[in-house]
C-alpha cells in the first residue's frame, strides 16, 4: 500500500493515468448512480465508503483500492466520518458503439 500521495501519483502516472488527485467527501454523503468518461483507480486513505456497481456493493475502508472502467455506472455512500481517497483518472478514447 502507498503511504504517501506523491508515491501513488508517480506510480499511477507511470501507468498512463492523466490526472491524480485527492478527493474528500463529507460525512453521510450519498452520491446517486452516475458515471464518468474516465477510468479510475483509487485508494481509500481515511474514513469509509460503500461503492455499488451493478448489484454488488463493497464496503471500503482505509487501505482498500477500487477501480472503475470509463462509463461504468456506480453509486457511492460515505460513512459517519466521511472519506478521503486518492484517485488516478485516465481519459479513455471515445468510440462509437453500435
Amino acid at each position: 500500500m502507498y503511504t504517501h500521495f506523491k508515491d501513488f501519483e508517480k506510480d499511477l502516472r507511470a501507468q498512463g493515468f492523466d490526472e491524480v488527485v485527492e478527493v474528500s467527501w463529507p460525512p453521510l454523503t450519498i452520491v446517486e448512480a452516475h458515471q464518468h468518461a474516465h477510468a479510475a483507480r483509487a485508494l481509500v486513505v481515511k474514513g469509509e465508503m460503500w461503492l455499488t456497481v451493478g448489484t454488488h456493493t463493497r464496503h471500503l475502508t482505509r487501505g482498500f483500492e477500487f477501480q472503475l472502467a470509463a462509463n461504468e455506472p456506480h453509486s457511492e455512500r460515505y460513512g459517519a466520518e466521511g472519506a478521503t481517497y486518492w484517485v488516478a483518472r485516465r481519459t479513455e478514447p471515445w468510440t462509437e458503439r453500435s
